[in-house]
């Protein structure tokens, strides 16, 4: 088969892969479109800690069932679903209190095992979710972004509330919207123009990217702060400045993908003052088929910010990403 293949940081080609086969429990996909995201940029450029190479990646893997293996109905094939890309091993401690995606042994399709960016894909039957009719492929493979959205959102608890998202790239917009959903105002925070942009036309309001943002922040709320601040920029400068953002006794969610051995500084008076709440949200956990469905709904509005490429573009995709992430909001190959 043909799949985009990762040799080495910044090395990307066109070429022949072994087509994989479904084992046990296991189903074969033939991928009709995959989503770019900054963890597969992270691969690219030798930034991913997991990373080893050559491997092909995509996680974000929407395609059509062609083959299923042994202890797999057949009645799969055929059918159109989405992946989710998480493998964990049911036994470790976070397994055991019901926190698979924190799984200390996890491998993640793309990452540890090959992923979307190729004509078929390998994935566990337990985890490829139905698509619901009227939703294509395309839109379908943004589930996985959405359902991290809905991680962190579940993480930090968000109802009918003022919330601020630090950062407007894909996993920023996904939140905007699932937000929204939930009953809360939404503010967003981004150094991206083209960014706030489609934020803006998916009804967030804009607050000062610069050092005015604390105050900015204060007039919003009455000078409380927000109730739940989310850091999706990946910045240690800005998950610095959350706990002078959030309100006392509020939430701060950090979402975004941190280089390993990233330190950051925090106000240790501010943390006691504010008895705030800091979390951490990872991947996802049976979010899968609320994401499906809110796209279905069409209450998830972000996908129609996406480009897509045929899969044959991909090293272009990625070096011109590599130079300049925001040319382009979200990219998704498509096979032909």
């Amino acid at each position: 088969m043909q799949a985009a293949i990762i040799h080495a940081p910044g090395q990307m080609d066109i070429e022949t892969w072994e087509k994989p086969l479904p084992g046990a429990g296991e189903a074969l996909l033939a991928v009709g479109a995959a989503g770019l995201c900054a963890g597969d940029m992270y691969f690219y450029l030798g930034k991913n800690p997991y990373a080893h190479y050559p491997q092909i990646c995509g996680h974000e893997i929407a395609g059509t069932v062609v083959e299923v293996g042994s202890d797999v109905g057949d009645t799969l094939v055929g059918m159109r679903v989405a992946v989710e890309p998480f493998i964990s091993c049911g036994k470790c401690y976070p397994c055991r209190i019901g926190k698979a995606n924190c799984c200390t042994n996890l491998q993640i399709i793309g990452v540890h095992k090959p992923g979307g960016f190729a004509e078929y894909v390998v994935a566990p039957a337990a985890l490829i979710h139905p698509i619901p009719d009227g939703l294509s492929l395309v839109e379908a493979s943004f589930a996985e972004p959405v359902a991290i959205a809905l991680q962190t959102l579940r993480r930090g608890e968000v109802g009918a509330e003022d919330i601020l998202i630090m950062g407007c790239g894909p996993i920023g917009l996904a939140l905007i919207e699932v937000a929204q959903a939930r009953g809360a105002r939404v503010f967003v925070t981004d150094h991206h123009p083209s960014r706030l942009e489609i934020a803006a036309r998916l009804g967030a309001a804009i607050l000062p990217s610069d050092d005015k943002l604390p105050e900015a922040v204060l007039a919003q709320t009455k000078g409380e702060g927000m109730p739940v601040v989310i850091e999706a920029t990946g910045s240690s400068g800005a998950i610095e400045m959350t706990p002078h953002l959030v309100a006392a006794g509020g939430r701060i969610v950090i979402v975004s993908l941190l280089n390993q051995g990233m330190m950051v500084s925090l106000p240790g008076f501010e943390l006691i003052r504010k008895e705030m709440t800091i979390l951490g949200s990872r991947a996802s956990y049976q979010c899968f088929p609320e994401a499906l469905q809110l796209l279905a709904d069409h209450t998830i509005r972000y996908t129609e910010s996406a480009s897509t490429f045929a899969l044959r573009n991909a090293p272009e995709v990625f070096n011109a990403l590599a130079a300049d992430k925001s040319r382009v909001q979200k990219a998704v190959f498509v096979m032909e």
